[in-house]
C-alpha cells in the first residue's frame, strides 16, 4: 500500500512538473483591457450624461432597443439578426428587438416592437417590455432635463401627458413674488415666501462673492460696484449699487419669454460659490414638479400589448423617430421602483414630476450592456464582464477607462504599455509621436522613416462625425440690437468674410491632408451635405455686400487676402460703420455695434487649436481697416461653455458633434409657439420663421432626396446669417497598442458610425 502511494505521488510530481514547464512556455493572456480617455464629469447615466466620454461609460453597460450598421441605418430586425454588406464584407447585425413600422393614410405611423424573451440585466433580472415603458417615460417627464429629445416627437398623447406640470422653480418663479393666487392653491403664501427669501439671499450673496473677488483681484477695497460689474462681464451704471448688479445678473439669464436660465447661471457665475451652494434645498425645487392644470396620466400613444411587446403610435411622419428609439433598455427596478409599477393603473416606475430615484444612480449605471460598473475610483472606472450578456460574455475579463489629462498622456500610455486603445487629436504632432514610436528618426526638424502601424501602435482613421466651426451670437454681435436686419447680417458677414479666407492656410498648417475645409455647417459625413457638383454650391462667404464674386479663378493666396479685406469693408460700411479715407480705417461703429470684438478660443493658453491661426491672421488684418480683434484663448473650455448660455461670447471657435440623422431642430429651431426651441439654439441666438419651417417639414418626410433639398435651404439661410462660419472636417485617429492587444479580434471596418466600442465583446489580449 504504502509502494502504490509513493508511486501514486511520483506521477502526480511528473504531472505536475509537466503542466508548471507547458505554462512557463506560454505567456498567460492578460485579463485588463485599458482605455485612454479625455477627464470625465462623472454623469455615467444614460439618462443625464452630457459628454461623448461620459456616454462611452455607461453604453458599456447598457442595451440599445434597437441598434445599427456601419453606415448609421438602424435596424429593424435585430432578434435573428440582419445581414449588411459593407466594404464588400457582409456582417450579421444582432440586438434585442424587432420592429415595423406601419404608414397609416391618416398620417399617423405605427412602430409595433417585439422584444427577444429570455433576455436579462447583468444582475440576473429578467427584461421585459415594461423596462423599455419605464424607460420612455422617464424621458417623457415634465421634469425631464437631460440632452435626449424624445419628448419632442409627435406622439400621440406626448403634449397632454407634459401640459398641467412644471417645475416648483418654475412656477414660483414666474409668478413673481407678489403673486396672490398661489398657482390656484398649488402652494401657500409660506412657501411663496420662503423660496423668494432664499432666492433673494443666494443673488445677493453671488453677487457681494463677485464684487469682493473683483476688488481682492484688482487690490482695490473701493472699487465701485460697477466697475466690478464691468470686470465680471455686466454693464451696470456709474454709481450702481449691489442691487443694481444683482438686477443686472438676472437679466442675463432671463429668456425673451421670462424664463431664468437658472442652470447657465449655476455653472457660469461662481467668485467661490454658486447658486446652487448659496440656496438650501434648491433641488427640491428645480427637480421636482408641481401640478398647476389639467394633465393626462398617461401617454396614449404608448401602449403595452404583451409582456414582450407594445406599439408608439405617432400623429405624422417624423423622420428622427427612428433613432429615438435606439434608445437603452434601463432596468426600471434600478433606476426606478417596481413597487411604482403598475401599467393598468398609469404608474411607471416612479412618480410622476419627481426623477429622484433616477437621478439618485447619475454615477452608477446598470443594465444589459456587455460590462457591468463596478466603480470610479483615483481617476480610472472599473469594469468587469457582463457573464449574461445575450452575445455571450466577453473574451476579456476586466475593462479600465483610465482619465488622460493631455494628448501626451494618451500618446506616451500606448508607447510605454500602460494604455491599450485610445483616441489622440490626429494633428501633425500626434503624427510624428506615432511615427517614432513606431521607428521613426526626427532628422533635421522632420520625421523619416517609421509607419502609422508599426510594432508599437497601430492606427485606424475615420471622418470626424461632427465639424469644427467659428461662431457669432446674433444677440450679442448685431446693429441696434436687432438681430435679423440687413445691418447686423453685414457686420457678422464682415467678420465671417475675413476669417473663411484664412481657413485653408490655418487647417492645411495643423492637419495637413488629416482634414480639409468645408463650405456648409454640417458634417461631409452626412448624406446631406452638399457636395461640390451641386446645383448652388457655394464655397462660404465668397461674395461682398453688393452680391459680386470676392475671388477669380487661379487667385493668388495673397491677392484672396487682400481681396477678402475689401469685402470684408463693404460689409462694415453697409453694417453702418464710418469709414475715414484720411485715415484710410473705420472710425466710429453704428449703435449697438463695436470698434473692438473679443474671440474665445479654448487653445490652452497656447494657441493649440486648428482655428487659432484664423483667428491671428483675422486680427492682423481688421486691425489695417481700424477693427480690432481680441484673442482670449483660454486654458478652460468651460469657461467657454458656461459664457455662451450667459450670453456673453460675441465670437467663439469650437466644433459641433453630430448625429446619424442630419436634424438641425437641436441647433437652430428657435421656437413657433407650439414647439419649443431646440436645446442649442440660446448659443447663435438665431431665430428665422423660414427656418423653422423648413426644419419642422425635413422631419415630416423620410424622402432622403427631398429632406436634403430641405436641408439646403437651411444651410444657405444659416449661412445668411453669418451665425456660424463652417471650417473644417477631421479624421478621428483610434490608435491600439501592438504589442498588448489581439488586433484580428478589434471591430473590423470601423466607421465613423460604428467603432470598437460596438464590438468590444470580442476583443481579446495578448
Amino acid at each position: 500500500m504504502k509502494r502504490t502511494t509513493r508511486i501514486l505521488a511520483l506521477l502526480l510530481a511528473v504531472v505536475m512538473c509537466a503542466f508548471i514547464f507547458a505554462a512557463c512556455g506560454k505567456k498567460n493572456k492578460r485579463e485588463t483591457l485599458v482605455v485612454g480617455y479625455s477627464p470625465f464629469n462623472e454623469k455615467f447615466s444614460p439618462f443625464f450624461s452630457e459628454t461623448a466620454y461620459d456616454q462611452d461609460v455607461w453604453v458599456m453597460t447598457q442595451l440599445p432597443l434597437l441598434t445599427s450598421d456601419r453606415m448609421g441605418n438602424v435596424i429593424l430586425k435585430g432578434i435573428d439578426g440582419t445581414k449588411v454588406a459593407y466594404n464588400g464584407t457582409e456582417y450579421t447585425y444582432y440586438g434585442p428587438a424587432d420592429v415595423t413600422i406601419t404608414e397609416n393614410t391618416d398620417g399617423s405611423v405605427v412602430y409595433d416592437f417585439t422584444l427577444k424573451q429570455g433576455l436579462q440585466f447583468s444582475d440576473g433580472t429578467p427584461i421585459t417590455i415594461d423596462d423599455v415603458i419605464f424607460s420612455m417615460y422617464v424621458y417623457s417627464d415634465p421634469t425631464y432635463d437631460g440632452s435626449t429629445t424624445f419628448n419632442a416627437l409627435p406622439i400621440v398623447g406626448m403634449k397632454e401627458y407634459l401640459a398641467g406640470m412644471d417645475t416648483w422653480f418654475n412656477r414660483l418663479y414666474g409668478k413673481g413674488r407678489d403673486n396672490t393666487d398661489y398657482d390656484n392653491g398649488s402652494w401657500t403664501k409660506d412657501q411663496q415666501d420662503e423660496f423668494w427669501t432664499k432666492f433673494d439671499a443666494a443673488v445677493l450673496g453671488l453677487a457681494n462673492e463677485i464684487v469682493d473677488y473683483c476688488r481682492a483681484a484688482m487690490e482695490d477695497d473701493e472699487l465701485p460696484i460697477a466697475d466690478c460689474a464691468g470686470l465680471w462681464g455686466f454693464e451696470v451704471d456709474e454709481g450702481g449699487t449691489i442691487n443694481d448688479f444683482i438686477a443686472a445678473l438676472i437679466e442675463g439669464y432671463t429668456s425673451d419669454d421670462g424664463k431664468l436660465n437658472l442652470a447657465g447661471m449655476i455653472n457660469t457665475e461662481n467668485a467661490g460659490s454658486s447658486v446652487d451652494d448659496l440656496f438650501p434645498g434648491l433641488e427640491n425645487y428645480t427637480t421636482k414638479a408641481i401640478t398647476y392644470g389639467e394633465t393626462a396620466p398617461s401617454i396614449t400613444g404608448i401602449v403595452r400589448t404583451g409582456d414582450y411587446s407594445m406599439t408608439v403610435t405617432t400623429s405624422k411622419i417624423d423622420a428622427t423617430a427612428i433613432y429615438q428609439f435606439t434608445m437603452p433598455i434601463s432596468p426600471k427596478h434600478y433606476y426606478g421602483d417596481n413597487a411604482k409599477y403598475d401599467y393598468a393603473n398609469n404608474k411607471f416606475g416612479f412618480e410622476k414630476g419627481d426623477l429622484s430615484s433616477v437621478r439618485a444612480k447619475t454615477t452608477k449605471p446598470m443594465g444589459a450592456g456587455p460590462y457591468k460598473f463596478i466603480e470610479f475610483k483615483d481617476g480610472v472606472v472599473y469594469f468587469e464582464a457582463n457573464e449574461l450578456y445575450f452575445k455571450g460574455a466577453p473574451k476579456t475579463k476586466n475593462v479600465n477607462f483610465l482619465q488622460c489629462m493631455t494628448d501626451d498622456d494618451k500618446l506616451n500610455g500606448v508607447k510605454t504599455g500602460t494604455i491599450d486603445i485610445t483616441d489622440p487629436s490626429f494633428s501633425s504632432s500626434t503624427i510624428d509621436a506615432i511615427l517614432i514610436a513606431n521607428g521613426g528618426k526626427m532628422k533635421k526638424g522632420a520625421v523619416k522613416g517609421g509607419s502609422l502601424n508599426g510594432k508599437t501602435i497601430t492606427t485606424n482613421t475615420v471622418d470626424n462625425l461632427g465639424y469644427g466651426y467659428i461662431g457669432m451670437c446674433a444677440t450679442v454681435l448685431n446693429v441696434g440690437g436687432v438681430r435679423d436686419s440687413a445691418e447686423s447680417k453685414a457686420l457678422r458677414k464682415a467678420f465671417g468674410t475675413i476669417f473663411s479666407v484664412y481657413r485653408e492656410l490655418a487647417i492645411d498648417s495643423y492637419y495637413g491632408d488629416r482634414a480639409s475645409v468645408i463650405n456648409y455647417p454640417i458634417s461631409n459625413t452626412s448624406w446631406a451635405a452638399p457636395q461640390a457638383t451641386d446645383d448652388g454650391y457655394r464655397v462660404a462667404f465668397s461674395v461682398d455686400a453688393q452680391g459680386k464674386d470676392i475671388f477669380t479663378s487661379g487667385m493668388k493666396a495673397e491677392d484672396k487676402y487682400a481681396a477678402a479685406l475689401e469685402a470684408a469693408k463693404s460689409f462694415f460700411k453697409a453694417a453702418g460703420y464710418t469709414w475715414d479715407d484720411a485715415q484710410g480705417k473705420f472710425t466710429a461703429a453704428p449703435t449697438g455695434a463695436k470698434l473692438e470684438y473679443d474671440a474665445w478660443i479654448p487653445a490652452d493658453g497656447t494657441g493649440d487649436h486648428p482655428s487659432f491661426m484664423i483667428l491671428s491672421e483675422a486680427k492682423q488684418a481688421l486691425a489695417k481697416i481700424g477693427i480690432t480683434l481680441n484673442i482670449k484663448d483660454l486654458t478652460n473650455s468651460a469657461e467657454l461653455w458656461t459664457a455662451l448660455k450667459a450670453n456673453q461670447v460675441p465670437i467663439w471657435c469650437a466644433a459641433w458633434g453630430a448625429t446619424v440623422d442630419p436634424d438641425m431642430y437641436q441647433i437652430y429651431f428657435s421656437g413657433d409657439g407650439e414647439n419649443r426651441a431646440g436645446g442649442s439654439n440660446y448659443q447663435y441666438q438665431i431665430a428665422d420663421a423660414r427656418l423653422n419651417e423648413l426644419i419642422l417639414e425635413a422631419r415630416g418626410t423620410t424622402n432622403q432626396a427631398t429632406r436634403k433639398a430641405l436641408y439646403k435651404q437651411c444651410l444657405d439661410i444659416i449661412i445668411d446669417w453669418a451665425v456660424e462660419i463652417p471650417v473644417y472636417q477631421r479624421q478621428n485617429a483610434i490608435i491600439f497598442s501592438t504589442k498588448r492587444v489581439n488586433l484580428d479580434t478589434v471591430t473590423p471596418d470601423i466607421t465613423t458610425f460604428y467603432n470598437w466600442i460596438n464590438e468590444v465583446e470580442n476583443i481579446e489580449m495578448k
